[in-house]
C-alpha cells in the first residue's frame, strides 16, 4: 500500500509539473503571478479555491459520477488560461507603479498586488472544475481496470497539490527576480500575463480541430 501511495503522489507532481504538457501549470502562473510573497494570504484563497474546484471534479470523474467529453475539457483548459491572463493583465494595467502599485485603493491594486475581488476566486474555483476534468483523464489512465481507486485518488490529488505549490514557489521567485531587474512589478504581471495569454491561445488553437473528431470520454 505505501509503494501504490508514493507512486501515484509522484504521479500527480509530475503530471501537473511537466513541461511537457505545460497547460496546468500555465494557468496556475498566471491565477498567482501577479502577488508577491508576502501576499500570501491572497494567495491562499486563490490557490485554495483552485484546489477545491479540481478535487471535486477529479473526484467525481475518476469515480464516474460525472462524465464529460475529453475533447471538450482538453479544449476549455487553455480557455480557462487565457482568460485569467486576460483578466490579470487587465488588473495589472491600472495600476501606477510610481506610487507603489496603487491606484484607486482596492479599485486597482496596493503593494500586495491588484485586487481582483470575489471575481478571481470565482475564477480560480470555477476553472479549478475544468481542470479536475482534465486531471482525471489522466488519471483514469493510469488506474486501468483497477479495482481500488480511492488510495489512488487520494496519493494523485495529494501530489497535485505538492506540484501546484512548486509552481506557485517558482513563479513567486521569478517574480521577486524578474521585478527586481525591472523595477516594476506591473511589468512583471503584464510580461507573464502576455505569455501566457499567447501560450494558451496557440493550445486552444491546436485543440479545437480535435472538436470535429469522433467521441472522447475520460
Amino acid at each position: 500500500m505505501g509503494s501504490e501511495f508514493l507512486a501515484y503522489l509522484r504521479l500527480g507532481v509530475a503530471h501537473i509539473a511537466d513541461l511537457a504538457g505545460y497547460d496546468h501549470l500555465l494557468f496556475v502562473a498566471a491565477l498567482t503571478g501577479a502577488y508577491p510573497a508576502r501576499a500570501w494570504r491572497r494567495l491562499v484563497v486563490l490557490v485554495t479555491a483552485f484546489t477545491v474546484g479540481h478535487s471535486v471534479t477529479l473526484a467525481l470523474a475518476t469515480l464516474r459520477l460525472v462524465v464529460a467529453d475529453a475533447r471538450v475539457v482538453e479544449a476549455l483548459i487553455p480557455a480557462t488560461i487565457l482568460v485569467t491572463a486576460l483578466v490579470s493583465i487587465a488588473l495589472a494595467r491600472r495600476v501606477d507603479d510610481s506610487r507603489g502599485w496603487r491606484r484607486g485603493g482596492d479599485r486597482g491594486g496596493d503593494a500586495e498586488g491588484p485586487r481582483g475581488g470575489p471575481l478571481l476566486y470565482a475564477l480560480a474555483l470555477g476553472f479549478g472544475l475544468v481542470h479536475g476534468l482534465g486531471f482525471s483523464s489522466y488519471l483514469r489512465a493510469l488506474l486501468g481496470a483497477e479495482a481500488s481507486i480511492a488510495l489512488p485518488l487520494l496519493a494523485f490529488n495529494l501530489g497535485l497539490e505538492a506540484g501546484q505549490l512548486l509552481i506557485v514557489a517558482a513563479t513567486l521567485l521569478a517574480g521577486a527576480v524578474v521585478t527586481r531587474v525591472m523595477g516594476a512589478r506591473r511589468d512583471w504581471v503584464l510580461l507573464l500575463g502576455g505569455a501566457t495569454a499567447g501560450l494558451s491561445l496557440l493550445l486552444l488553437l491546436q485543440r479545437l480541430p480535435a472538436l470535429r473528431g469522433g467521441a472522447g470520454v475520460p
